[in-house]
């Protein structure tokens, strides 16, 4: 470790503290977790309503129509369709608010007095809050009153799902596809899993004053409100978000260590001095995938956006009937984190060779082409399945496997996600061929290449959480984990993977000090870790889990935003390079990706991610557009403008006489920033403010409701983000064309790029890398 020492044991005491968090409280979720009764039963008349098989059955029914991307369960998913927890629930209360007034007063609510109409809601309130669990028998009873509240509004779901002519529009409004879900069986067991999820939240969990949920979603019907623990932790979280910046800018001011022995800059570039391996010239391929696959993503998610003005149309064609909603967003989603993650991959195997010397190991070319034909595979196989299962082709019982899990960013069905995983872990393997040997050199500095593979290892390993849940698995168990997947291994491993590959690039072309660019990445990493392991729990505030859960959630969430506002540093940072030395003109545009990547990070990370991170905002707007917002600012903000970033820095290095397009590469980085603000200000983030207030005065089911969404402002809001899409689409093509031009410019001389067992002057020799005065 040496001079290192203190930056490492810090990095493994975060990493020590917040995995035991992360695990210790898990336990809690399954512990704590909304039960699913043996029985519903009907009082009076014993008759069973529903039962734990029926629930579970709804699960797997609804998995198959789409899931999370036909409308939203306790806040997750798509934002078109309603959240049906909330839109059940005010259904039902409606309806035994009808029933009752009848039976009691002769009369519908509408004409009662507000005297008589408090009598019932006081009513309401007691019935519906009131927890008839009997743990011993498994059992739950339900008023005679309740059990039609219920029968209603499933009926009023079996007609949604299916063709009912009187609900065509309504199914336009929501761009649900007609026969959603064709059998009535499956609908009746849908309705089931609808009713469950809105039990759990108006039911209070034994001991508290609280729902299964934490009061969420709001629903003044029977008092469901922010709990003072809600609030009292958002004001924490506030706190601890201003200490942990106060803090960071006190030790960035008086503990930082400037490096006055900047190198020297080489006269030459160091990666193109020396011969391009087989297995970095086998690279051009995943680049091709990474932009092809981009590129389908956009148009994908142009359609999506415009499915939410036309709803079952696009420009007036019936595209539901062969592509819905659903199914597109699907896509949209699974193919950006495809396109991302090869990204990434090809990034790693690009310097796989450098660590090893500039040799690639045996068979290395062999594994990377192995590895590129399996994920054409996994991503052909998957989408096919996709469509299979949306299409209600694939029969029920592969659907979970071969078809569609039904859970946003693991959508793809678990054989093709298994094969995505043993994917990630035979890179890690080929990247592990590459690094070993240098780790058995016995001379020079290998902090920052040790930290390199903990990252390789992290991300080969940790997409395995999402295998941890099956098609019944309890649903609040299930969120656990899959925010492993969408939290941890991308938000957290990618990015001190990327910090950590950027820093070795870097310090092996000569241009930072190696000694500085270690410091700075387990640094980095320590900050990312902080907050981002335990921080996965902000995402759990409502599903089932306890106040714990949401304290240490929004405590260590706000961490997150700590290492952000030094964002700007690192931006400038990285656009300085280019002025470091002449052939750094060659690799301006890979590094004013990163330069983007800096400022989206900051803003859609920082800035949008927090402000749907406190516990009292995440109340009001979980499931509204305003989480669009920071997904669209963080992931393609982020990991995607890195991806490309890496897509075009491999590209310049296996066809080095490639020369960048300037005006093609100013219309790529320009008008794809420029279209994802577009997006964002004049579109997604206006119609989630809007639908806060209505969250806020009405209800969440209200601020997802047909009426409310249907209103003409939201509708030219929706329209308006055209104008973004049209600009970003063209950004996207510009650097499509730039990568696929460049792969078809020229094959790669002989000797064109990289190893690092050039030899020099810094330490960075004895790991495989280059000090900057390199020969031949």
């Amino acid at each position: 470790m040496g001079e290192y020492r203190k930056l490492w044991f810090t990095l493994i005491g975060v990493l020590i503290v917040t995995f035991s968090l992360l695990g210790y409280y898990g336990a809690e979720v399954y512990r704590v977790a909304p039960p699913i009764p043996q029985q519903y039963v009907v009082e009076g008349s014993g008759d069973t309503l529903y039962t734990h098989d029926t629930v579970l059955d709804g699960q797997t029914a609804w998995q198959s129509a789409g899931g999370m991307q036909v409308g939203s369960i306790w806040g997750h998913g798509a934002y078109q369709a309603p959240d049906w927890t909330a839109d059940w629930l005010h259904r039902e209360l409606v309806a035994w608010m009808e029933l009752a007034s009848v039976e009691e007063y002769g009369k519908p609510v509408a004409q009662l007095s507000d005297s008589e109409k408090a009598v019932l809601e006081a009513k309401l309130k007691a019935e519906y809050r009131r927890n008839t669990w009997n743990e011993d028998s498994g059992t739950v009873l339900l008023s005679a009153r309740r059990a039609k509240a219920i029968e209603q509004t499933a009926e009023y779901y079996s007609r949604l799902f299916g063709n009912d002519p009187e609900f065509q529009s309504t199914r336009s409004n929501y761009a649900m596809k007609e026969n959603t879900l064709p059998s009535a069986e499956r609908r009746e067991q849908m309705a089931a899993f609808f009713f469950w999820t809105a039990w759990a939240a108006a039911t209070q969990r034994p001991g508290s004053e609280a729902t299964y949920t934490n009061n969420w979603p709001h629903e003044p019907l029977i008092g469901n409100k922010p709990t003072p623990e809600n609030v009292m932790w958002s004001i924490l979280s506030v706190v601890i978000m201003m200490a942990g910046v106060g803090f960071l800018v006190w030790g960035w001011a008086f503990l930082r260590k400037e490096d006055h022995a900047e190198p020297e800059a080489p006269k030459r570039d160091p990666l193109t001095l020396v011969p391009l391996t087989p297995s970095q010239r086998a690279l051009g391929k995943y680049l091709f995938l990474v932009v092809a696959l981009f590129t389908f993503q956009v148009f994908l998610g142009g359609a999506t956006a415009h499915y939410t003005v036309e709803g079952q149309h696009f420009y007036g064609i019936e595209l539901s009937r062969w592509f819905p909603y659903s199914l597109l967003r699907t896509w949209h989603i699974q193919s950006a984190l495809f396109w991302i993650a090869t990204g990434f991959l090809a990034a790693g195997l690009f310097l796989a060779p450098l660590i090893n010397g500039g040799k690639d190991p045996k068979y290395q070319k062999l594994g990377v082409d192995i590895l590129f034909w399996a994920l054409v595979v996994v991503v052909v196989g998957s989408y096919t399945g996709n469509y299979l299962a949306i299409a209600q082709i694939m029969p029920e019982n592969l659907n979970f496997w071969l078809g569609h899990q039904g859970y946003e960013y693991v959508e793809l069905g678990r054989l093709w996600q298994i094969g995505k995983f043993l994917g990630v872990v035979f890179w890690l393997v080929l990247m592990a061929r590459g690094i070993a040997p240098a780790f058995k050199q016995k001379d020079g500095d290998k902090n920052l290449l040790a930290l390199l593979t903990a990252s390789v290892v992290a991300i080969g390993l940790f997409y395995g959480a999402g295998l941890m849940y099956g098609e019944r698995t309890h649903l609040s168990v299930m969120e656990y984990w899959r925010w492993w997947v969408v939290h941890l291994w991308v938000e957290g491993f990618f990015e001190v993977f990327a910090t950590t590959a950027l820093a070795f690039i870097f310090s092996t072309l000569g241009l930072v000090s190696y000694r500085m660019a270690t410091a700075a990445s387990l640094a980095s990493a320590s900050l990312f870790m902080l907050g981002g392991v335990p921080g996965t729990f902000h995402h759990l505030y409502f599903s089932g889990t306890t106040t714990p859960v949401m304290a240490v959630g929004a405590s260590f969430s706000a961490l997150e935003v700590v290492p952000l506002v030094v964002l700007g540093h690192e931006a400038w940072e990285n656009w300085r390079l280019k002025f470091r030395a002449p052939w750094m003109e060659k690799v301006k545009w890979p590094l004013m990706f990163f330069v983007a990547v800096a400022f989206w990070n900051m803003l859609g990370a920082g800035v949008f991610g927090f402000m749907i991170n406190p516990p009292i905002s995440l109340y009001y707007i979980q499931g509204l557009n305003t989480t669009a917002v920071h997904a669209h600012a963080a992931l393609f903000g982020v990991y995607g403008f890195l991806a490309l970033g890496f897509t075009l820095l491999v590209l310049r290095y296996i066809r080095p006489q490639m020369v960048f397009n300037e005006s093609l590469m100013k219309r790529a980085f320009w008008w794809l920033n420029i279209g994802l603000a577009l997006m964002m200000f004049t579109s997604l983030l206006p119609i989630g403010l809007i639908q806060f207030h209505a969250s806020v005065g009405e209800g969440m089911w209200f601020a997802r409701s047909e009426a409310f969404l249907q209103q003409d402002i939201l509708q030219t809001l929706r329209w308006v983000r055209t104008f973004g899409d049209m600009v970003f689409i063209v950004g996207a093509l510009s650097v499509t064309w730039q990568v696929i031009s460049g792969l078809l410019s020229s094959r790669a001389p002989a000797h064109g790029v990289a190893a690092a067992s050039l030899e020099g002057k810094s330490s960075t020799h004895a790991s495989g890398g280059c000090c900057g005065s390199c020969s031949e």
